[in-house]
C-alpha cells in the first residue's frame, strides 16, 4: 500500500489548480471573443478586450505545453511518444 505524502498533496492541488485556471481562462476568453463579435463593443472596449484575450492566449498556450511535458515525461521508461501536437507557438 502506498502512502500519500504532503508533496503528493501538493503536487495534486497545484495540478487541480493548473487545470481551474486554465478551464477558468478559456471561458473567460469564449465569453470575449462573443462580446467582440457582437459589434456592441467601443474600440475602446474591444481594444482592452483584444489585450486581455491575447494574455489569456498565452496563459492556455503555456498549461497546455506544460501538460504536453508531463505527458511526455509519465510515458513508459523516458520513451517519448511522438504525437502531433499541431503547431505550438513559443511566444
Amino acid at each position: 500500500m502506498t502512502r500519500k505524502t504532503k508533496a503528493d498533496d501538493a503536487d495534486s492541488a497545484k495540478n487541480l489548480t493548473a487545470e481551474v485556471n486554465f478551464e477558468a481562462s478559456l471561458a473567460e476568453l469564449e465569453a470575449l471573443v462573443s462580446q467582440m463579435e457582437s459589434g456592441e463593443l467601443s474600440l475602446d472596449e474591444s481594444l482592452k478586450a483584444f489585450e486581455r484575450g491575447i494574455a489569456l492566449t498565452r496563459q492556455c498556450q503555456s498549461a497546455l505545453q506544460a501538460a504536453e511535458l508531463k505527458v511526455q515525461a509519465l510515458t513508459e521508461e523516458g520513451e517519448l511518444v511522438d504525437y502531433d501536437t499541431g503547431e505550438v507557438d513559443d511566444h
